[in-house]
């Protein structure tokens, strides 16, 4: 009985639609907690699965792995990375 409870309780998570919001919402998790991203300060905006990055990172390679991060979450069509390299000569 109880195998049977989470069965259900999983196909009812499983249909839950992916909103714009629901992707913003794990898009930007995933970056904040990406070691090589560490994108807490990133923005996130999603529209029909369509995700923009946007902001400043110290690395290229940050800014490459956020796209890579981006893509892999379930619901993305698409990764649109505007995000800037920050000037390393310019005042914090």
């Amino acid at each position: 009985m109880v195998v049977f409870a989470l069965a259900v309780a999983c196909l009812a998570k499983e249909k839950q639609p992916l909103t714009d919001g629901l992707i913003t919402d794990n898009v930007a998790i995933k970056l904040a907690n990406d070691p090589v991203v560490k994108g807490g300060a990133l923005q996130v905006d999603v529209k029909q699965g369509v995700v923009t990055l946007s902001g400043q990172v110290e690395l290229e390679k940050q800014k490459d792995k956020a796209a890579v991060v981006a893509k892999k979450v379930k619901g993305v069509k698409q990764v649109i990375n505007n995000i800037t390299l920050r000037d390393k000569n310019a005042p914090r």
